[in-house]
């Protein structure tokens, strides 16, 4: 393309100028003179264009080679040779481009890999419980439990039991709902004040029985738009997620301030802190951070940090966690109202 366009203006060029030189009827030397100057313009301009066309045709090529070899893996590595300007931008953005397939197809894999292990591990929860209140019903049946003492403590643990069971299906609802995109918040104006204080007053009875110290710091103005039941789950999770992590005598502070057009809110516990290695994970599904599945008295199915997380970013919000201090500061960030 740069030959034939070289070509086309050279060759205009040398018409133009030939046809003025016949014109102006010049004859012997001149003439001579004239037409030598213009055919060695015209053979550099071509010869120069001719090199550019080579030039740019061999960095095209390097770069559809290093398109061609790009591994399964994704990634992209520009060609070595340096490159033309415009040649170069495309190069960086394919690079780019491809950073984004491959971080795409990781987080992919990384779902479907989470999405294995939520079924393996809510199938092992969901058994365990089965697997109790079948044996106690069994030995009701059979007579085997036939105090009253035995049958009242045996009514009570399958009524626990069915609680606990209720619990996981309703996060596994939450969290389909989250994952299908249906979760659709009725946002009014909230009182993240107001979200605290409620909050701190339902887990109360928890932290009581856990030996562990609740205190919350909230500026009364606070307002953002959230749905208020939803973000109050949201928060209610993280609460007793640090209540149920922070040891007997421990403190979970709880806190909600204004920081210029966001709102923050904070739950700090004193769990000890989270291996780095595992940070990244904390708000996946199914996540305990710890191999074993024997259900604890919460009945929890490690569901919570990822319903957290999900009814967040539905709000536009971002969730964080950082290790601070004696435990963990996970951050709850949306904007004001």
């Amino acid at each position: 393309m740069l030959a034939v366009v070289a070509a086309v203006t050279v060759s205009a060029t040398l018409a133009g100028v030939v046809a003025i030189t016949l014109a102006m009827i010049l004859d012997g030397r001149p003439k001579d003179i004239v037409l030598t100057v213009v055919g060695i313009g015209g053979l550099v301009g071509l010869g120069v264009a001719l090199v550019n066309a080579r030039t740019v045709v061999r960095a095209s090529r390097s770069l559809v080679g290093a398109l061609e070899s790009v591994p399964p893996s994704g990634l992209f590595t520009p060609p070595p040779a340096p490159l033309p300007a415009e040649l170069q931008t495309i190069s960086t953005a394919l690079e780019q481009a491809y950073e984004r397939l491959r971080l795409g197809h990781e987080r992919e894999r990384a779902l479907e890999s989470a999405r294995r292990e939520l079924v393996a591990w809510v199938s092992h929860d969901l058994r365990t419980p089965l697997a109790g209140m079948r044996a106690m019903v069994e030995a009701l049946e059979d007579g085997v439990a036939d105090d009253p003492e035995t049958v009242k403590r045996y009514h009570v643990q399958i009524r626990v039991e069915v609680d606990r069971l209720a619990g996981m299906v309703e996060d596994l609802f939450e969290l389909s709902r989250i994952h299908a995109g249906t979760l659709r918040p009725r946002l009014t104006r909230t009182g993240l004040g107001d979200l605290v204080a409620d909050t701190l007053a339902a887990v109360e009875p928890l932290a009581r029985a856990e030996g562990v110290h609740l205190t919350g710091e909230a500026d009364p103005r606070v307002p953002v738009s959230a749905d208020a039941g939803q973000l109050g789950r949201a928060v209610r999770n993280l609460v007793v997620n640090a209540i149920r992590h922070t040891p007997a005598r421990g403190t979970v502070v709880v806190r909600a301030v204004a920081e210029g057009t966001t709102a923050r809110l904070s739950v700090l516990d004193g769990c000890g802190g989270i291996p780095e290695e595992d940070l990244p994970r904390v708000f996946d599904v199914a996540f305990r951070g710890e191999a074993a599945r024997t259900p604890g008295p919460d009945g929890g199915a490690g569901l919570g940090l990822a319903i957290a997380r999900g009814i967040v970013e539905a709000h536009d919000g971002e969730i964080d966690v950082v290790n601070q201090g004696p435990g963990c500061l996970f951050t709850i960030t949306l904007p004001l109202a």
